[in-house]
């Protein structure tokens, strides 16, 4: 039959590859939005059992800098936490807060935020160049009519591409300085970086920086 001929020739393999890489993505996307970005937790709560918390190290203040307690959460913020005012919760390594995913990027799911652009990335690549290879341009209106909604799609993929492109972009900048979104934008505003003799405290070079986030 075709469809044996097809799988013979390999022609099969591409699809399913696509199919599978929009299935991760879709899965990846679920994960960051509903998994803990890192959430300050309270000292009763630490207190209570042995959280992930007490074993991650937290950077160390300098003397000039007083410890923020949040008036919201009414817990002592660690260095670069932050509290969110849409999760209502204080987050460590506070990134931003992404509406895409609704819900914080922070010192847990950073790491997985990138991963997920990624694959979001590569998907768009592949629909766009399967969208603008069923394209054959005419100068008509039957032409237009046949094919306005591939055209459309075409166009919308293109927009979506350099949003994500351009925002992948911009993180793995920030996290090879070993800064963050909210560090980058505000930086005369926070504490321990407007008093700070560095103008980037937490950078150890772009290898161990890189390294440190993802490993």
């Amino acid at each position: 039959s075709d469809l044996q001929k097809q799988e013979e020739r390999g022609e099969l393999l591409q699809p399913l590859i696509f199919v599978l890489l929009v299935l991760c993505s879709v899965l990846l996307y679920f994960k960051v939005s509903l998994m803990d970005p890192g959430f300050v937790k309270s000292e009763e709560e630490m207190k209570a059992g042995k959280s992930e918390e007490q074993n991650m190290v937290t950077p160390q203040v300098p003397s000039n800098v007083k410890m923020r307690h949040c008036g919201y959460c009414m817990v002592k913020q660690p260095m670069r936490a932050k509290h969110c005012q849409l999760c209502r919760h204080c987050v460590r390594r506070y990134d931003h807060h992404c509406p895409w995913i609704e819900n914080c990027v922070g010192e847990k799911n950073h790491p997985l935020f990138i991963v997920y652009l990624s694959a979001q990335l590569v998907v768009l690549l592949w629909g766009g160049h399967v969208a603008w290879s069923g394209l054959y341009f005419e100068q008509s209106w039957d032409w237009l009519q046949h094919n306005i909604f591939l055209l459309l799609s075409f166009l919308l993929i293109a927009t979506f591409t350099i949003v994500v492109l351009l925002l992948l972009i911009s993180q793995l900048y920030l996290i090879s300085c070993n800064t963050t979104t909210w560090e980058f934008m505000s930086h005369h505003r926070i504490s321990y970086l407007k008093h700070s003799e560095l103008e980037n405290p937490f950078d150890q070079g772009v290898v161990l920086n890189l390294w440190r986030f993802f490993c």
